[in-house]
């Protein structure tokens, strides 16, 4: 801390011998003429080499190495592209100058100007004419041979990781291609974007415990939406037959390499369609990304080669359970041999109000989650899990529900909308004796969206995609904290 501190004190003094000799350490506007990658990349291969000496160029970046020679140095400069060698020599730009030169750090911002040339050992660099100031850095970047490698580090100051990890910035690279894949996907096949509120009065579209906030004006608590699903519903009920929207949604649970309180989230809702038709749309989306984005339909995830290639297996919850779980038919046969099948596990407690849908749930999530590598849908869940879906003909004890799993995370939840607006009303009001009883992930009663659907909504399908997990998954990332920019921290330690 001391040594810092000391090259903090050394920095500040040269600000103060800037500000002394008539030079403003924190400049104005410099318009630059090219980007350094583009420079590299049109001299890649020795063309247009006759061009080099008559080419006049302006740059502007980060100065990320600096070796001074007597009266010449060689530095590196680093703009958003990449980075690219420079040169210097007080022969040709004055004393003046090259002593202001002397006076900057690695992490100082400069704009130059000046001609290309190729060293002798073929390096492209720019010889500098004229160069400026545009800002003082006060703190020295982690030496380049010991990086920035603390991860709690890395996320607390993710402009110092982007600084000097170019994998991270290329992780958020790929991750505004994805969305942008995305968008284009759903407005080719007549998709409209929306917005829905991000505070709402109720929180509903999911089980999860919401986040609470107050308006005063108002004189009402709001809660910061769980999930945009109910207003993308209305809409439906309005006309509008096929929507999505790319959102943030706020879940008050813990966090983990798979959670983060605030993510994004991809939803889309189709009039007239199940969820059947979602898997196949569902196919379709992912791949396009991946050849659009990755080049190919394989990717490489914590190891392990994952195939994107369509048709994805199809299994029920309860098939998977007894051919990737283990377990034998007659422990899936009733709902007391499932309580009981949780039960020997430590995952549930028999009794009356015991849910057999939740002890499914937990069983999947305990025997056979982590299993999914290969793209895979799990379809058909207990009704109880899912309080917004459609019953399946015929089995009233199940809805028409699929989950996308990818690297055994899961990556998407879909399924054919309920639309009976008394059955709604029901299972709302099912959700607020559990919440009454202390499930505080249970749903309120939302009597605006029954309203809507007893002015009619068609047979509808709607599906959530996880932008961070599909980015993890694209990227090979560790944790969902690698390709959000800014996760959630404890306080910071003195």
């Amino acid at each position: 801390m001391e040594e810092l501190n000391e090259l903090i004190r050394e920095r500040r003094k040269k600000l103060e011998e800037l500000r002394e000799a008539g030079v403003d350490p924190y400049g104005q506007r410099f318009q630059a003429s090219h980007l350094a990658q583009d420079l590299i990349c049109r001299f890649q291969d020795g063309k247009e080499e006759d061009l080099l000496e008559k080419s006049p160029v302006s740059l502007a970046g980060r100065l990320m190495s600096i070796r001074r020679h007597g009266k010449a140095s060689f530095a590196h400069l680093k703009d958003r592209s990449g980075r690219i060698q420079i040169y210097l020599r007080e022969d040709e730009v004055g004393e003046g100058p090259y002593a202001l030169f002397k006076k900057l750090d690695i992490g100082d911002l400069i704009g130059l100007q000046g001609n290309l040339f190729r060293t002798k050992t073929g390096e492209l660099t720019v010889r500098i004419k004229e160069f400026e100031v545009l800002s003082k850095s006060l703190r020295p970047l982690p030496e380049k041979w010991h990086g920035l490698s603390d991860v709690e580090l890395r996320y607390r100051q993710r402009y110092l990781d982007l600084l000097v990890n170019p994998q991270v910035s290329e992780i958020f690279r790929i991750r505004s291609q994805i969305i942008r894949a995305i968008r284009e996907f759903f407005d080719e096949r007549g998709y409209l974007e929306v917005e829905t509120p991000m505070m709402q009065s109720l929180a509903g579209g999911a089980m999860a415990r919401p986040f609470v906030t107050y308006h005063h004006a108002l004189n009402l608590n709001l809660y910061l939406r769980i999930a945009p699903e109910l207003y993308l519903k209305r809409l439906v009920v309005g006309g509008l037959d096929r929507v999505y929207e790319i959102n943030r949604n706020f879940r008050n649970e813990g966090i983990s390499t798979q959670h983060n309180p605030e993510f994004t989230m991809l939803e889309f809702y189709q009039a007239y369609s199940d969820y059947l038709e979602l898997m196949d749309l569902t196919e379709e989306l992912i791949g396009l990304v991946a050849r659009q984005i990755l080049g190919g339909m394989e990717i490489e995830f914590r190891g392990l080669r994952i195939n994107l290639r369509p048709p994805w297996p199809r299994l029920t919850l309860l098939d998977s359970l007894i051919q990737l779980g283990g377990m034998a038919p007659q422990d899936l046969a009733s709902p007391e041999a499932i309580l009981d099948s949780a039960a020997k596990v430590g995952l549930s407690s028999p009794g009356k109000e015991a849910s057999w849908g939740k002890a499914l749930g937990e069983l999947f999530e305990a025997r056979v989650e982590e299993k999914l590598v290969q793209p895979t849908f799990i379809l058909d869940y207990p009704l109880d899990l899912s309080p917004l879906a459609k019953k399946k003909r015929n089995q009233p004890d199940w809805v028409e529900r699929f989950e996308l799993f990818i690297g055994g995370l899961e990556v998407a939840n879909a399924y054919s909308e309920l639309n009976d607006p008394i059955e709604q009303r029901s299972r709302f009001e099912e959700q607020a004796r559990q919440r009454e009883m202390g499930d505080e992930e249970a749903q309120a009663v939302d009597d605006d969206f029954v309203r809507a659907l007893e002015y009619g909504m068609p047979p509808c399908a709607g599906e959530g995609i996880g932008i961070d997990r599909l980015v993890m998954i694209f990227t090979d990332s560790a944790s969902i904290r690698d390709v959000i920019l800014f996760p959630h921290m404890r306080p910071e330690r003195e």
